[in-house]
């Protein structure tokens, strides 16, 4: 037998991914009015991709002094997310997890139980789609829970 809609529990346990771009701005700003409402705490995370360590074709190779301002950098912001919005919604612990977004995503909703995902979606079409791919369509493919993707605020107004 369906659930009905409105049988199920609303979700407590938020689960935000960034990239820290304006789409995922534009998610968390969605995600932490929807918790507010619902008394529900945001959980967010960030996923850096391990990148080869050497690319001697592009002249370039990561040390692990360079991995780590990464993470501080992506710490730091993290953790300005959290303070700016701690005063209207329960923050979790700020999380950054080394590896593939689609997978770390899946990862940690899993390991806090997330009741939602919340997560921006560039509205990529085409050939860029087919190029770069989707972590959000991946991720509605693969979650454990409930996804809610937020488009961006230009592609929202011009529908």
């Amino acid at each position: 037998m369906v659930k009905e809609v409105w049988d199920m529990p609303l979700p407590r346990t938020i689960l935000v991914a960034t990239d820290f771009s304006e789409q995922a701005d534009d998610a968390l700003e969605y995600a932490v009015e929807m918790a507010a409402r619902l008394d529900a705490t945001i959980h967010l995370v960030h996923s850096t991709p391990l990148p080869p360590i050497s690319l001697p074709e592009m002249g370039m190779t990561y040390t692990a002094s360079m991995m780590e301002t990464m993470k501080s950098g992506a710490m730091t912001r993290l953790d300005a997310y959290a303070t700016k919005y701690r005063d209207r919604v329960s923050m979790a612990p700020v999380r950054i997890e080394l590896g593939d977004p689609r997978d770390v995503i899946d990862r940690v909703a899993e390991d806090i139980g997330a009741d939602l995902i919340v997560m921006g979606t560039h509205g990529r079409r085409g050939v860029k789609r087919l190029l770069l791919g989707s972590v959000a369509e991946a991720v509605v493919r693969t979650a454990p829970c409930p996804v809610l993707t937020v488009r961006p605020k230009a592609e929202t107004k011009a529908t």
